[in-house]
C-alpha cells in the first residue's frame, strides 16, 4: 500500500490535490472518479483508496486500471480489487485474462484469478495458457503465472494443459511441480 501511495505522490508532485484525496471520505473519493479533468494518477488514488475500503463504487475503474499498460497501476487495481470483493472481479478478471489481443497486459489479472479462486479462475488459466503455449511465444511470463496459479488452485481440469506445459523450457519446472500438487486420478 505504502508503494502505490508513494508512487502516486509523486506523479502527483506532491500536489495539495494528492493530500485532499488522501484524506477524503468515500463519497468525496466516489464523486471524483465522475469528475472531468481529474488526472490518471487521482483517478487511481480514489478508486485504490475505495477498493481497499471495500467500496464498490470502486470497481469499474479499478477494472479500467487492471488492462491499463503501466503494470504498477495493474498490479495496484489487482490488490484493490481482491479486497473489494466484489462478485463481479473474477468474471472481468478472466475476460482480461482470456482476451487474446490484451495478452501483453494479463499478467496481473492472472495472478488475480488465481488469489481468488473462484470458479472462473481454473477455466480461465487453462484457456490461457492453452493459448500460450505455442513455441517462441513471447508472453512466457503470463504462461508461467498461469501454471503457478493452476499449481495454487490443484484443480484436476488442468492436468493436460500442466503435462503440455512441461515441453516448455521456461514452465517446465513450474508445470512440474504444479503437477505433484494436483489431486491423484482413480485408475
Amino acid at each position: 500500500m505504502n508503494d502505490v501511495l508513494e508512487r502516486l505522490r509523486t506523479e502527483s508532485g506532491q500536489s495539495a490535490e494528492y493530500e485532499e484525496l488522501l484524506t477524503a471520505d468515500p463519497d468525496a473519493l466516489a464523486a471524483s472518479l465522475t469528475s472531468a479533468g481529474r488526472p490518471l494518477w487521482a483517478r487511481e488514488l480514489a478508486a485504490y483508496r475505495l477498493g481497499l475500503a471495500g467500496d464498490r463504487r470502486a470497481f469499474e475503474p479499478l477494472v479500467l486500471l487492471l488492462n491499463h499498460r503501466d503494470a504498477p497501476r495493474c498490479a495496484a487495481a489487482a490488490a484493490a480489487l481482491a479486497v473489494l470483493d466484489d462478485p463481479r472481479t473474477a468474471r472481468a478478471a478472466a475476460a482480461l485474462a482470456t482476451n487474446g489481443l490484451r495478452t501483453a497486459y494479463a499478467l496481473h489479472p492472472v495472478r488475480l484469478l488465481s488469489a481468488l479462486r473462484a470458479p472462473e479462475s481454473a477455466p480461465a488459466l487453462i484457456a490461457t495458457l492453452s493459448r500460450l503455449l505455442v513455441p517462441n511465444d513471447p508472453y512466457w511470463r503470463v504462461a508461467l503465472a498461469c501454471v503457478e496459479g493452476l499449481g495454487a488452485l490443484a484443480d484436476p481440469r488442468a492436468r493436460e494443459v500442466l503435462v503440455r506445459a512441461q515441453s516448455h523450457p521456461r514452465l517446465a519446472v513450474a508445470a512440474t511441480d504444479a503437477l505433484r500438487g494436483l489431486p491423484r486420478t482413480q485408475a
